[in-house]
């Protein structure tokens, strides 16, 4: 091996200045000062992109060279597809984009309102037309730079694109109001970003009123875990105020910073792919669809596969009704021709032809139809992808009545990676109250499970957590949890068995039978019920009973089965107590993830 082999070194997409430091053999103190005579500011813990960390390796001797995709995935985790793309593009063929931007935070706390001074101050600084028309994302300029905000509704959204492996923005931008402080939803807002590893800056909103207390913020935002860089973290808190347009361009100046510390970079003339904003129906002009292009350039007459949709571009639209026939990387535009409305965060590309994209999209909708059934993220089926080298890490959603209770949950998990050398628990998000939509989401895009401690689940989250294939687990034990977590990671979890809901009925009747004892006289309101199954009894949303169904009777016949619609006579094994208006829930009991 030559010298020179010898100095080759290969660097991911991005890394810490601590990490270059110890891949280089070179104190972080040298590797700053590099920065630093390169014009660039970073912190021991701030992210640099390949560019930038390979002027440094340059500096020390070194050879640097983009790791393959494959090593860059392993790296980061759940990179999304768009990312892998650019990975794959030409590095002299890269060119700086615009950064994307979402905004989050608890609700009340000033987001739309940041957004529209945001956007109100750039049309007052001369931006020709002004955005006349709402597409779920647009572009301001900035000395002279463009930065382009998605206007999600907040973070579920934010996770249902990471879900489909979308993932659009660069940085986040987390609204915290100074009078009100860190709530519940912020919390779960920064731990949504921070599963998704994207650099956050705090919107420090509010701070002109009179009962706002900065400092106050700042330490609720250093025990939730981003620490003010004044403070020598590396999160930037900027103090604002959206109403009356105070610190707005500071703002402005730090997502720039930020953003050109990251690889934002992009090929105008490589492969086109990109992320659904939205997209809605309408009578005169069909199926309308916002997209953000994030690789390569999109044209009229190009055939796009998005989702399950397909078509060739009729039209395309800026945020101010223009029309226009080409746009690129980091655009968001509107699109006519698709044949389908797709779902925000579905991700689209360009194929070559109409017949390509009608292919793909029956292969997706025939991959979907197989994927029903198929359960994922259960701790066992995490403990067997450690096992065989794909994970690293078994990563937990918590849920508890009350906050006294997650400290000692997440103080004895903690204990338990410790003790583990090669796995260890990440919990993306722990709070009080019972396990909602978000928190499922969360879990869906992250590969995670969702772990409650006597709480219940949302009706919202269990019908989502049946369609994503997200594991739900409660307990009334404290130690019973910790057990379960312990025993997936040594493996010797048993496949858990759970309850599923196949059908619901409403009692119209009761009504004596002959062999003694009473039936209910049903009507199915949806799914079905079967003789061999189990059924809830509901009254005022109360359960009153859980018991074996005797028969099913339909116009004076035995049958196995009853579907939505129908009227049945139902009689359970040892209850009688039925009354008019009673709901019946019918369920089976499954193996789940053995």
């Amino acid at each position: 091996m030559s010298k020179k082999e010898e100095k080759i070194i290969q660097l991911p997409y991005s890394i810490t200045v601590r990490d270059l430091a110890a891949l280089l053999n070179n104190s972080a103190v040298q590797v700053i000062k590099i920065l630093m005579s390169n014009g660039v500011m970073a912190s021991i813990n701030q992210t640099i992109d390949f560019d930038t960390a390979a002027v440094v390796a340059t500096e020390l001797g070194f050879e640097p060279l983009l790791e393959e995709d494959e090593e860059v995935v392993e790296d980061i985790g759940e990179m999304p597809l768009w990312r892998r793309v650019i990975l794959k593009e030409d590095p002299s063929k890269l060119i700086n984009r615009p950064p994307v931007i979402t905004i989050l935070g608890h609700v009340d706390h000033g987001k739309t309102t940041l957004l529209d001074a945001i956007r109100n101050t750039n049309v007052a600084g001369g931006e020709a037309g002004g955005i006349t028309q709402h597409i779920g994302a647009y572009q301001i300029t900035h000395k002279d730079r463009l930065i382009t905000f998605m206007d999600t509704p907040g973070h579920a959204a934010f996770s249902s694109m990471r879900a489909r492996g979308a993932q659009g923005a660069d940085i986040v931008v987390l609204v915290v109001a100074a009078d009100d402080g860190v709530q519940p939803q912020t919390r779960e807002a920064a731990n949504h970003a921070k599963a998704a590893q994207v650099p956050i800056i705090v919107a420090l909103n509010k701070i002109d009123k009179a009962d706002a207390n900065l400092d106050r913020v700042k330490t609720q935002l250093s025990e939730i875990g981003l620490q003010p860089d004044e403070w020598e973290g590396n999160t930037f808190v900027m103090p604002v105020s959206a109403k009356g347009r105070i610190g707005l361009d500071d703002l402005l100046e730090t997502i720039l910073l930020v953003a050109d510390n990251q690889m934002i970079k992009a090929n105008p003339k490589g492969q086109c792919i990109g992320t659904v904003v939205e997209a809605k129906l309408e009578k005169s002009r069909g199926s309308l669809a916002t997209l953000l292009v994030q690789n390569g350039t999109l044209k009229v007459g190009d055939v796009i596969v998005a989702g399950e949709s397909t078509g060739k571009i009729k039209a395309m639209f800026d945020q101010r009704q223009k029309r226009i026939s080409k746009a690129g990387p980091s655009t968001p535009v509107v699109v006519m021709g698709l044949n389908a409305v797709p779902e925000a965060g579905d991700l689209f590309q360009v194929v070559e032809s109409d017949r390509e994209g009608r292919t793909i999209v029956a292969d997706r909708k025939a991959a979907r139809e197989a994927k029903k059934n198929v359960k994922r993220a259960t701790l066992e089926e995490l403990f067997s992808r450690y096992k065989s080298g794909e994970a690293k890490e078994l990563r937990l959603v918590l849920r508890a009545d009350v906050q006294g209770s997650l400290e000692p949950i997440t103080n004895e998990l903690e204990k338990l990676s410790k003790d583990q050398k090669d796995i260890s628990v990440k919990i993306l998000h722990a709070e009080a109250g019972n396990i909602t939509e978000s928190d499922v989401m969360l879990a869906a895009a992250s590969d995670a499970v969702v772990m409650g401690f006597d709480v219940n689940i949302d009706q919202g989250a269990q019908r989502l957590a049946d369609a994503e294939g997200v594991s739900i687990r409660l307990y009334k034990i404290i130690y019973r949890l910790v057990e379960d977590v312990e025993k997936a990671l040594k493996g010797l979890l048993e496949p858990e068995m759970v309850e599923k809901t196949i059908g619901k009925a409403t009692v119209l009747a009761t009504f004596k039978v002959s062999k003694g004892g009473t039936a209910a006289g049903c009507r199915i309101s949806s799914g079905e019920f079967r003789r061999n199954a189990q059924v809830r009894v509901l009254r005022d949303s109360e359960e009153l009973a859980k018991v074996e169904i005797a028969s099913i009777r339909r116009e004076k016949e035995d049958v196995r089965d009853v579907r939505e619609g129908m009227e049945c006579g139902i009689t359970l094994k040892n209850y009688e107590a039925f009354e008019v208006g009673d709901i019946l829930e019918c369920f089976v009991i499954e193996k789940f993830g053995g």
